[in-house]
């Protein structure tokens, strides 16, 4: 293993020998220089993992020196060595990017801690983290074998998202082909979990029955809402509960989480069904139902299938009764999202403001497009990453902040999310069946019923037939559903994509918060 190789610029380092010797007695590799000029040519010469620098030189102080040695290597940690304490000194080091300081004299030992603090501090961590998750991983194991109730799927869910978030902090792949394989495993079990139950669990009002999509108005967001205090609801498409944890450290410093649930996704677990759901608070049967113009058969390759959402939500408010002043705001680009905000103020006067955010949506289908997309989010990881560049970046996350400020709740949660497909499955059909990869209907589908989860009569799970004959099959954990035509080129243009529409804790377990400004 190659040592740590240190740089210690010190114009009295003669006199430092002995924590010199003490250093590389300890497996570091130590370079000495006297004067900052000397060492600012070392640095553009050398590779160091770290640098010590004295404070008070002769010369070049050390602070003239730790902004020459910025330019030239801005990732090297710098830590200053100082006689001083005095205030505005740190400030300008700490201003100037310092790793960490010491005050002199310092010992050995202190310079020690210091260097395994910011050179191994991962290295350890990380260590520590496999060790708690080998702990852990049995325990998890346990309940997905025994994990009878959508709670405890719930549960499940949560801990492995958090070992994974946990494993994305460090180096390495033993941890996450671990969780990846956990992960399989666990979708395994809850997609037959769900195969069960799911008819059952939308004609019952036992107390395991999960909180479905047409629901969550009626039973979470129209009791919260109060007169003359404004709620924001904050949906952004196609969020995965992964994705949302990452975001949620970004909010931390804004916003406290007043509470927080996992509720489940109808299916199929796409945008024309969940979203459509939600504001129209019914199922999609009854949409097509009872506002048959406003519901597009989905073996149509139309734009419109989530044009009325808008007049869905003003249906429901009607009919519950509720007398609010109410917004809904669709923000598919950087611009419309700049106009949301400009427009803060009128918002600010209603007692809810929905704001639907289509970027995470679009993104997915983007990354399946365009290679240069698939390339940098190659894995969840990556996808994750750019997700929260987004948002850090996003007008809507400086208005987040200005409703902190004014001490605005939010609500913010999504309407399904996605899993990457690796493995297809060969299905036939007709001109008439649906397009979706991890689900499909149709009159005349033919397909392995052992692998599918099956729905042959779709009006018990209140979904609408394009006709009389139809039926909905639905793509498990990640699986995806290929026509025979062409088979093999669609299988491998379409493997290692995120996809929506089937059944997986990533597409059906979907984060719900609450949170109240941090005062």
């Amino acid at each position: 293993m190659r040592k740590p190789k240190i740089l210690w610029v010190d114009d009295e380092i003669e006199v430092l020998k002995s924590h010199i010797y003490f250093l590389e007695d300890k497996g570091y590799d130590i370079e000495t220089s006297s004067n900052g000029n000397d060492a600012i040519e070392m640095v553009k010469n050398n590779f160091y993992d770290l640098i010590l620098l004295d404070e008070n030189m002769a010369g070049l102080s050390g602070l003239e020196t730790l902004i020459l040695i910025k330019k030239t290597r801005p990732e090297i940690p710098v830590v200053m060595i100082t006689k001083s304490e005095e205030e505005n000194l740190m400030e300008a080091a700490i201003g100037s990017e310092i790793a960490d300081y010491l005050i002199k004299p310092v010992k050995p030992n202190q310079i020690l801690i210091v260097l395994k603090k910011n050179l191994e501090q991962k290295r350890l961590i990380s260590e520590k983290t496999t060790v708690d998750f080998r702990q852990e991983f049995s325990k998890i194991s346990e309940m997905i074998n025994s994990a009878s109730s959508f709670t405890e799927w719930c549960e499940i869910y949560r801990k492995i998202t958090f070992w994974e978030l946990e494993s994305g902090k460090f180096p390495g792949q033993e941890l996450s082909e671990i969780l990846y394989n956990l992960n399989n495993e666990a979708n395994g079990s809850f997609s037959r979990y769900v195969a069960k139950n799911y008819i059952s669990w939308l004609t019952s009002s036992g107390s395991d029955r999960p909180l479905f999509s047409h629901l969550l108005m009626q039973k979470i967001i129209f009791p919260s809402l109060i007169p003359g205090k404004p709620l924001f609801m904050i949906l952004i498409d196609n969020m995965r509960y992964d994705q949302w944890k990452t975001l949620q450290t970004e909010l931390t410093p804004y916003f406290r989480i007043n509470s927080e649930i996992l509720y489940c996704s109808i299916l199929p677990t796409t945008t024309q069904f969940c979203r459509n759901a939600i504001f129209s608070g019914l199922m999609p049967l009854a949409i097509s139902q009872t506002m048959p113009d406003k519901w597009v058969p989905d073996n149509v390759d139309d734009e419109g299938k989530n044009e009325y959402e808008e007049d869905f939500l003003r249906k429901q408010i009607i009919r519950t009764g509720l007398n609010i002043k109410w917004s809904y705001n669709k923000i598919n680009n950087s611009h419309e999202d700049k106009k949301i905000s400009e427009k803060l103020d009128v918002l600010l006067k209603n007692d809810f403001n929905v704001l639907v955010y289509n970027f995470v949506d679009i993104l997915s289908h983007a990354r399946t497009e365009i290679g240069v997309l698939r390339d940098l989010a190659a894995d969840e990881r990556a996808f994750i990453s750019l997700i929260r560049s987004w948002f850090v970046h996003s007008v809507l996350f400086e208005m987040l902040k200005n409703l902190s400020r004014l001490n605005v709740k939010i609500i913010f949660t999504t309407d399904h999310g996605s899993i990457k497909v690796t493995n297809p499955l060969k299905v036939v059909g007709d001109r008439e069946s649906s397009p979706g990869l991890r689900y499909k209907t149709g009159r005349s589908l033919n397909y392995d019923p052992s692998k599918v989860f099956e729905i042959t009569n779709p009006e018990k799970a209140f979904l609408p037939k394009t006709n009389i004959s139809s039926k909905y099959i639905f793509a498990m954990n990640r699986d995806y559903l290929i026509y025979h035509n062409k088979f093999n080129q669609y299988a491998g243009y379409y493997k290692g994509t995120f996809q929506h529409g089937g059944i997986s804790m990533q597409e059906m377990l979907l984060p719900l918060t609450f949170l109240e400004p941090t005062l």
